[in-house]
């Protein structure tokens, strides 16, 4: 049998070979670190194909539909954007052009035929995380052990896609074991970010970021087990959506943790253009997946949800900010970004009050207790077929001494003390609801807020193996609450200077405060996220652009 490195050398050869020849760029130095410009002049692109790729997700479903752009011109466009980003960032694993351009060319057909598309995101072309299986394609989910295995079938989600007219059309890189907020692993390497390639794109969805950063895909899946979706959206610029367990179905995709139900992974979209999220949650909920998924939630879309008809229609919200965690206090630019959208949301006539957290630390520290219950077994168990090495660190080198909290140290731990894991997340549930219930009685509207709007990460994107907390996405899948995440700004070096602080929570805060420096940080985009309760994906989505249009009226 061949060593895990030669097959990993195989598998990247069979990879680089799927790329036209004809795409192939020369590609900037390294030195050049932001290259989010380059993809529309390095000259492969044609002028429309720079137009399409520029294009909003709702306007190309309208142009699409019309038959005023076909799903072959579309897809092609989106396709060499693509191949582009893989040579600058390294995102893509599967690549499979002539299989996409015949899909898109049949779709194309069907709508010159009947007069009809054939589903609310017909000839629309959608990238997916290297979790979703595709008949007849390999998926690996970044272990060498997995190479070789070719799906029978294709995951649900992927069938409800194709069933809507999406052209499915590149896979996305991850890190090895999913369970990483960063993205590497030991065939296809390291992914980097588009504004500034020393930096990290996030993880374990960093394939779908740094693409969609690039404009390489109108929209992406990706998948969100403690912020996987929501990171590389907020280090990478991008609109995402971390939905309630089941919403979308999960059946037929590989994971790591199978079996591990407490704090479920989900899938989610991602995509440079607000109204991406909702055409994607729409689409997949009203193809009825609890027919296909039987742990899919049978709840249809709720349009009177989404038009916030229990909210006064949405004239006026009462949104809290959680300024900081009460365990890792935000850089200046995530700080300034929560300032930005407090006072867009105050022009635009809504309420803001605080959020005080609770029980943050000890709702992260269950969310890795579950998670790292079995983790150490189950990675050895896949890694031991090959040889391949666990992957214990993101850094570059190992020259620096940083304790990963994405590891377990240890073994397993018992059924029984499992269960006392579960029931404690089962209580800080319960008190989360009430504590959330109890700000009626400061709201003024006759409701508890009606979301909560806070950092998705404590930073803008770090460098590379230095993405080490992830509490303030990881809260939010032990409560199983919907969290979007929506770009706000970027690091400016002249406002947002180091400032000192005469406290800190703990040895963590301060060397998270003393991490944090301009220069190596300017540029990168600023998100945060705005948070719903359990099942409330309609009504995230719609606050969400509430949220985006105040501030795009304040900007204007």
């Amino acid at each position: 049998m061949p060593s895990w490195s030669q097959l990993a050398a195989d598998k990247k050869q069979r990879q680089q070979e799927e790329i036209p020849q004809d795409w192939l760029i020369t590609s900037p130095p390294e030195t050049i670190l932001n290259v989010t410009g380059f993809p529309e002049t390095c000259g492969l692109l044609t002028r429309q194909e720079i137009e399409i790729t520029n294009t909003d997700v709702d306007v190309l479903l309208k142009k699409l539909a019309s038959a005023e752009w076909s799903s072959v011109a579309v897809t092609t466009a989106f396709y060499k954007r693509a191949i582009i980003a893989q040579q600058l960032v390294n995102c893509l694993t599967e690549i499979f052009v002539e299989r996409a351009l015949a899909r898109a060319a049949e779709l194309d057909e069907a709508l010159k035929k009947t007069g009809k598309v054939v589903g609310p995101l017909h000839g629309l072309p959608i990238s997916l995380k290297d979790q979703l299986c595709i008949k007849g394609l390999e998926t690996t989910m970044g272990y060498i052990s997995w190479i070789g295995n070719y799906a029978e079938k294709n995951a649900v989600l992927v069938d409800i896609l194709e069933e809507c007219g999406a052209v499915p059309f590149v896979r996305t890189n991850l890190p090895q074991t999913v369970m990483w907020p960063e993205t590497f692993n030991n065939i296809f390497g390291r992914t980097t970010n588009p504004y500034n390639r020393s930096l990290t794109p996030g993880g374990s969805s960093g394939g779908e970021g740094a693409l969609l950063a690039l404009k390489g895909s109108p929209l992406g899946v990706g998948s969100d087990l403690g912020g996987s979706v929501r990171i590389p959206a907020a280090l990478c610029g991008l609109y995402g959506l971390r939905p309630s367990y089941g919403r979308v179905p999960y059946g037929g995709a590989l994971n790591s943790l199978e079996g591990q139900d407490s704090v479920l992974s989900v899938f989610g979209p991602m995509t440079s253009s607000i109204s991406g999220l909702k055409t994607f949650m729409e689409a997949v909920i009203k193809a009825k997946p609890w027919l296909k998924d039987p742990l899919a939630v049978r709840k249809k879309w709720d349009e009177d949800e989404y038009q916030l008809k229990d909210r006064d229609d949405g004239r006026k919200l009462c949104f809290a900010i959680m300024w900081d965690d009460g365990v890792c206090v935000p850089h200046p630019p995530v700080t300034r970004a929560l300032q930005e959208v407090e006072a867009a949301l105050r022009h635009a006539n809504h309420d803001v009050i605080e959020w005080k957290p609770i029980k943050h630390r000890e709702l992260g520290g269950i969310t890795r207790e579950i998670c790292y219950a079995g983790s150490t077994e189950d990675v050895m168990v896949t890694a031991s077929r090959t040889g391949e090495p666990v992957i214990s660190t993101m850094l570059p080198d190992n020259g620096e001494a940083i304790t990963d909290p994405f590891r377990s140290r240890r073994g397993g731990i018992t059924a029984y003390q499992l269960w006392q894991v579960q029931k404690t997340k089962s209580n800080l549930r319960t008190q989360y609801l009430e504590h959330w219930n109890k700000t009626v009685e400061q709201t003024g509207t006759g409701r508890p807020v009606d979301a909560i709007i806070c950092p998705a990460a404590p930073y803008a994107a770090p460098p590379h193996g230095r993405n080490l907390y992830t509490n303030y996405t990881s809260v939010w899948n032990a409560l199983d609450y919907p969290a979007s995440v929506f770009p706000v700004t970027t690091v400016d070096q002249a406002l947002d200077l180091k400032r000192a602080r005469e406290s800190f929570v703990d040895d963590f805060d301060q060397r998270n405060h003393e991490f944090y420096d301009p220069e190596v940080f300017k540029n990168t985009p600023v998100c945060l996220q705005l948070v719903g309760r359990t099942l409330e994906e309609e009504g995230v989505i719609a606050m969400t652009e509430i949220v985006d249009a105040a501030l795009k009226t304040v900007k204007a």
